[in-house]
C-alpha cells in the first residue's frame, strides 16, 4: 500500500547534509518564480489531484512558484524532506509520528483526506466477512512495523487470535496479482483499490480500520516539510499550501473536471479512465468531509494513533502530538 521510511537511511541521508551546501534550497527561474520541488509518495492518482490541478490552472504561478512534481523511487518523499533535498512531500501520519520519535525533522502542514479511508480488503471468494476470518489466512503486506498490531487491533475485538494469520511480503504485486498467487488479503486504501474492484466486477470484502477502532482514524496522506525549512521560508510554504488548498476546493467541487486534469498531467492514468473518474468522485467528497475547511488537523487525532503505536511497541519514545502538524497554512483566516 505504502513505504514506511526507514530510520537508518534517513538518518545516513542526514548525515550528508547540513552546512556543506548541498541542502536543496528554492531557486528562481528565468521567469522570476521559485523553483520548489513536491515528492509524491507514489505514483500518481486521485490522492494527489488537488496538486496537479494547482499546476495545471496556475494557482502555483499566481503564488509566484514554479512547482516540480516528482514520483519517488528508492528514497523515500520523507527521506528527501528530512535531508533537505525536496522542500515538500507526501507521507501519512503513521510515517511522521514513527519519523520524530527517531528525531527525524518532518512535519505534517495539511492533511489532504480528512478520515482514514483504508482497510483490509480480500476477493470475496475467500469468504473473509470480518477479522474473526483472518485466521488460517495469509496476509500480504510491505513489511512495515504497524501492520502486525493493526490487523492484531481488528482481531482482537473478536477474540481471533493474530498468531494464526500467517503475514508475507508482497513486494510490488498489486492486490489484485498477489490476490490469485498467495495472499488472501491486504491492507489497501478503498478510494483507488476499492474502486478499481468495482470497475473491474471484481467482487471483494473489505473491514475499514476506523470501524472497529476510533485510534485508527488517522490522516493518511499528508503534505509534510522540514521543520527548519517551514521557520527558514515561511513565506514559499505559505505560496505553497494556498495553492495547493485552491487546487484541492477546485476538486471538491468539480471532481469530474479535476479528474480529466489529473489524467492529462498525468497522461499514464488515462488508460485506466473509468476507474480515475469513479475514484475522484468517490474522494472528491472525502478531502474535507466534516472539517471547517480542507488541510485542517486536530491534535487529538495525532495523539490518539501516537498512543495506538506506542502501546502496540511500535514507537518507543514519548509522542509529543502538538509539535507534528501545524493549521498555519491551511486554516481560514
Amino acid at each position: 500500500m505504502k513505504k514506511l521510511l526507514v530510520g537508518a537511511s534517513c538518518a545516513i541521508l542526514l548525515a550528508g547534509c547540513g552546512a556543506n551546501g548541498t541542502d536543496k534550497k528554492a531557486e528562481k527561474n528565468e521567469k522570476g518564480l521559485k523553483k520548489v520541488t513536491l515528492m509524491l509518495d507514489w505514483t500518481p492518482n486521485t490522492n494527489h489531484t488537488g496538486i496537479y490541478v494547482a499546476k495545471a490552472k496556475g494557482y502555483f504561478k499566481n503564488h509566484g512558484l514554479d512547482v516540480e512534481i516528482k514520483t519517488p523511487g528508492d528514497v523515500t518523499a520523507d527521506q528527501l524532506v528530512a535531508a533537505n533535498k525536496v522542500q515538500f512531500g507526501i507521507s501519512a501520519q503513521e510515517q511522521v509520528t514513527q519519523s520524530r520519535t527517531e528525531g527525524v525533522p518532518i512535519k505534517s502542514i495539511g492533511a489532504i483526506i480528512q478520515h482514514n479511508t483504508s482497510g483490509f480488503m480480500s476477493l470475496k471468494d475467500k469468504n473473509i466477512k470480518s477479522p474473526k476470518d483472518y485466521e488460517g489466512k495469509t496476509y500480504g503486506g510491505w513489511g512495515a512495523p504497524v501492520e502486525k498490531p493493526i490487523i492484531k487491533a481488528l482481531m482482537d475485538k473478536e477474540n481471533a487470535d493474530v498468531e494464526k494469520t500467517k503475514i508475507v511480503n508482497m513486494g510490488s504485486s498489486d492486490f489484485f496479482t498477489a490476490s490469485k498467487k498467495n495472499i488472501d488479503f491486504a491492507w489497501v486504501y478503498y478510494g483507488w483499490t476499492g474502486i478499481e474492484a468495482k470497475t473491474r466486477n471484481i467482487d471483494v470484502n473489505m473491514q475499514y480500520l476506523i470501524d472497529y477502532d476510533k485510534k485508527l482514524d488517522y490522516y493518511t496522506p499528508v503534505i509534510i516539510a522540514n521543520e527548519k525549512y517551514i521557520k527558514s521560508d515561511k513565506d514559499t510554504v505559505k505560496a505553497f499550501m494556498a495553492a495547493v488548498k485552491e487546487g484541492y476546493e477546485y476538486s471538491i467541487k468539480h471532481d469530474a473536471d479535476s479528474a480529466k486534469i489529473l489524467m492529462d498531467q498525468a497522461p499514464e492514468l488515462k488508460k485506466q479512465k473509468q476507474l480515475v473518474m469513479d475514484s475522484q468522485k468517490y474522494l472528491s467528497p472525502k478531502y474535507k468531509d466534516d472539517a471547517k475547511s480542507w488541510g485542517l488537523q486536530q491534535e487529538k487525532v495525532w495523539a490518539n494513533y501516537a498512543q495506538f503505536m506506542k502501546d502496540n511497541k511500535v514507537i518507543k519514545k514519548d509522542f509529543n502530538a502538538k509539535d507534528a502538524f501545524t493549521n498555519e497554512f491551511v486554516e481560514e483566516k
